[in-house]
């Protein structure tokens, strides 16, 4: 069963060794054993529903509760303190378009918001109803998850836009076909969501972007229905697609997605590099990707980030000997991790492998094959669960993350740390944080940064140290000319920052969109814009 409160399966767990929780009293001190409120508790304090019966639509509160909020630590902090301020009215699980126009056609009929739901994997506020607005009518897609077509010769599949990561590649997988997008959420995501907040995921240095992927779609709006046809190229002026696309629920709700799939590969693998320090990692890691030599993955550890994945991994026995054959080596305490994923037949795989690991050489990388890249596939999707477990020992935890050119990654990564760092001096707390080049680009990349801090106890107070920390970061971002927001979206979180990077004529172009498609403003007001 899913948790209600945090993230994933609530049989699934992400055990620390004690020399795991040891790390983590060194760098952040011991961390406070608190109590959450309980559902059952929960459940009494949410207030009768203020929308009018309907068919499609249920009242049931455990089901406006388990659609109230994602997966930000915001969020994390409201459910677990009971403080959530507001709920849908209601929570519509329509089957069909038809049913998806009757329950737009009854929110403006009743004077309701509609907040489009796929998997509630948002980690900036998509889906969460606002206080003082509209009563809110959450629409989850998830019975909306079947391949409708699959085309063979022109490599495209029609889904319904609620299916999730696993179903989605399971249904490709049984005919030989597989759509590879991979973000962390996979799990839980929806294809609907990905496209609705331009996601990335894990392997798009091979399989693409959303962006790429998304070939067309039908759209749901509150003025009729938009199609979207799956042409490989148009010049007949913008392409629709790249509006609906990032669009967060704005212009409609999309129920159907074409994406372009492959073939499932023949092969792949992936691999570890040590770096004597993170400049020359940085350095291989951009030559290989302008090289063009055609990884799937590349994804480079600052070293605060090396160092905590291996603390946090469990392989206490082995930490030891791991410690002392690289040092012993000159890859000390700056050493910097890169795993690389090589996609396709066998024979190619095993020459880009070989060919990577030359140029890698080239700026000091140390090649130590494939265990630890079969390590970290084992774990890709586990990782999240880390936040349930270290939450239960006092310490919470977020992430964001921004792209800027290559000459801008370094001072960048540095200034995004550096603020997040030194964030809670003023409460006499430290921070643990670190970062990761997760998505590379041939004139850029991707900044990941993971930040970690005690809980105080005080639900608000932890509210105002994540706001500080979110802040900092966020301003350090805009100062280096980065966008706001590489994969996660804007949501609520991201939107006071959005204009630093669109402009505000760029503004003033998205608001007339939404108003062309929503006139009455009833698509998950406050989100985006």
């Amino acid at each position: 069963m899913r948790r209600w409160n945090g993230w994933g399966d609530d049989s699934i767990h992400y055990p620390l060794s004690g020399y795991a929780q040891q790390y983590l009293r060194d760098h952040l001190g011991e961390g406070l054993l608190l109590t959450d409120i309980s559902i059952e508790e929960l459940l009494p304090q949410i207030p009768a529903p203020k929308l009018p019966a309907h068919p499609l639509i249920t009242f049931d509160p455990v089901e406006r509760l388990l659609h109230a909020r994602g997966q930000s630590l915001p969020d994390w902090i409201a459910l677990r303190s009971g403080r959530v301020l507001a709920y849908p009215a209601g929570v519509a699980h329509p089957t069909s378009d038809e049913d998806v126009r009757q329950v737009l056609a009854y929110a403006h009929q009743v004077g309701a918001a509609v907040i489009p739901y796929g998997g509630g994997t948002s980690v900036v506020g998509h889906i969460n109803p606002l206080p003082d607005g509209a009563p809110a009518l959450t629409v989850a897609l998830s019975r909306l998850n079947k391949l409708l077509h699959l085309d063979p010769i022109s490599q495209l599949a029609e889904f319904e836009a609620g299916v999730k990561g696993p179903d989605l590649e399971a249904q490709l997988n049984a005919q030989g076909y597989t759509l590879g997008h991979f973000p962390q959420s996979f799990e839980l995501s929806t294809l609907g969501g990905w496209v609705a907040t331009r996601s990335s995921g894990q392997q798009s240095l091979y399989y693409g972007r959303i962006e790429s992927l998304f070939a067309g779609g039908h759209l749901e709006t509150p003025l009729g229905s938009l199609d979207l046809p799956p042409l490989p190229a148009s010049a007949a002026g913008p392409d629709l697609r790249h509006l609906v696309l990032g669009s967060e629920g704005r212009l409609g709700i999309l129920t159907r997605a074409i994406v372009r799939v492959r073939p499932l590969p023949e092969a792949e693998s992936f691999y570890g590099v040590f770096f004597p320090h993170w400049e020359g990692g940085v350095q291989a890691v951009r030559s290989l990707v302008q090289e063009g030599i055609g990884l799937s993955m590349l994804r480079l550890s600052n070293a605060v980030e090396t160092q905590s994945t291996l603390a946090l991994s469990g392989k206490d026995r082995l930490l030891p000997w791991i410690e002392r054959g690289l040092n012993a080596l000159g890859y000390g305490q700056a050493r910097c991790l890169l795993i690389f994923g090589v996609t396709g037949d066998k024979a190619t795989v095993g020459r880009l492998a070989r060919h990577a690991f030359a140029l890698c050489r080239k700026w000091g990388g140390l090649f130590t094959g494939s265990m630890i890249g079969k390590q970290w596939r084992k774990t890709r999707f586990l990782t999240p669960y880390l936040r349930n477990t270290l939450w239960e020992l006092g310490y919470a935890t977020d992430t964001l993350e921004t792209a800027v050119p290559w000459s801008k990654v370094e001072e960048t990564a540095q200034a995004i740390l550096s603020a997040l760092s030194n964030g809670l001096q003023g409460w006499d707390e430290r921070v643990l944080a670190f970062a990761h080049l997760s998505h590379v680009y041939r004139d850029g990349a991707s900044i990941y940064a993971t930040y970690l801090f005690r809980r105080s106890g005080d639900p608000d107070q932890d509210l105002a140290r994540w706001q500080t920390l979110k802040s900092a970061a966020s301003q350090a971002i805009l100062a280096h000319g980065g966008t706001i927001s590489h994969q996660h979206g804007v949501g609520r979180d991201h939107a006071p920052y959005l204009e630093g990077e669109k402009g505000e004529l760029g503004m003033n172009a998205l608001r007339a969109v939404c108003r062309a498609f929503d006139p009455q403003g009833v698509l998950n007001p406050g989100k985006l814009l």
